[in-house]
């Protein structure tokens, strides 16, 4: 049977719709684009000395503290100073006043009077003595007995004016004297309370101000005077560095204690107490400078290199490290493995 022309135009439609279809089926597609990184520095990663450092709590301080004492009993009439003045060496800084010292004062000073009067009159009779013995009414003995009276009398005198001085210096032990120069860090006694020797009036900074660290005892092997000591925290400072001077060699309720000399620290609150990091000897760490690390979502990777030069991020926990610009590894990596700092990414194939 013969095939018309329509028959021959609608086959070849029919074919080219199918050949169209086709080429929209679902056939396999290409591979996407997938990204390489660029070609980094490399390093090989190895073990390095670092600073082992241990968290401390520590009080600002100074060397000592001086105890302003009542060295009498009495009345505090008067103290100038409050918490936080600046005191000098020897400042009279309040008095206390025993109103028994002034009777005792008087009545010595009564009896050196006595006294006076009697050494004059045992003089006056001396005198006359020794006239009459150079024209021989006297004997020599009688002479003698005039000479003894009246230095007896002499000898009173001058026990009661010790007397009546001893009682004016007990007296002005009275003064209230600060026995070093720096900040009064106490003076809780009010003025009119009644005090007694060896009570504390006041206390008073002395020497230099110092970071005093306080250490559990299993530290005291391992910190020692020129170990470096930082803290932070001291109102726009930053960071402040300094080295230890002293560790006290008792160990109280299961603390040891070292001083620290602290450049630029703040001395107008002592007793506060900061956080600090001390120096307690040297250890062997992976450290890998920081621009080798790529976090993500919280974790830290890094490029290894293998063997056979292929790339792969592994994971690894890191921690801050002393040295500028470096972080510590603290798992992930082993000493003499190869790692890459992360690249420009482009397309390829």
């Amino acid at each position: 049977m013969g095939v018309t022309g329509s028959s021959l135009t609608g086959a070849v439609l029919a074919a080219g719709a199918l050949l169209a279809l086709g080429g929209c089926g679902t056939g396999t597609d290409d591979p996407a684009p997938t990204a390489v990184a660029a070609k980094g520095p490399r390093m090989a990663v190895q073990l390095a000395d670092t600073v082992n450092w241990q968290d401390v709590s520590a009080e600002i301080a100074t060397v000592d503290q001086a105890q302003v004492l009542a060295r009498i009993p009495g009345i505090l009439t008067s103290l100038s100073v409050r918490e936080g003045d600046m005191v000098g060496k020897g400042q009279v800084i309040g008095r206390i006043v025993d109103s028994q010292l002034g009777y005792q004062s008087g009545a010595y000073g009564a009896q050196a009077a006595a006294a006076q009067a009697q050494a004059v009159q045992a003089q006056a009779e001396l005198e006359r003595v020794r006239h009459l013995y150079r024209n021989g009414v006297y004997a020599k003995a009688r002479l003698e007995q005039a000479q003894a009276a009246a230095g007896a009398a002499q000898a009173q005198v001058r026990a009661a004016q010790a007397q009546q001085a001893a009682v004016g210096a007990v007296a002005g032990q009275g003064a209230v004297v600060a026995p070093a120069s720096g900040r009064v860090l106490r003076a809780d006694v009010p003025a009119g309370s009644p005090v007694a020797p060896g009570m504390t009036i006041a206390v008073i900074t002395a020497g230099p101000t110092i970071l005093r660290l306080e250490m559990p005892e299993s530290m005291a092997d391992t910190v020692h005077p020129g170990a470096r000591v930082s803290t932070a925290g001291f109102g726009g400072k930053g960071t402040l560095w300094g080295r230890v001077i002293r560790v006290y060699p008792s160990i109280t309720a299961g603390q040891a204690t070292a001083d620290v000399d602290l450049p630029g620290i703040d001395n107008r609150l002592i007793g506060r107490r900061v956080a600090a990091k001390v120096e307690t000897g040297a250890r062997k760490a992976l450290l890998v400078p920081a621009r080798y690390i790529t976090r993500r979502y919280g974790i830290d990777y890094v490029a290894l290199v293998a063997k056979n030069g292929a790339l792969s991020e592994v994971p690894v926990q890191t921690a801050p490290s002393t040295e500028p610009g470096k972080v510590e590894v603290l798992s992930g990596l082993s000493a003499g493995d190869t790692i890459q700092a992360p690249g420009q990414a482009g397309p390829g194939r």
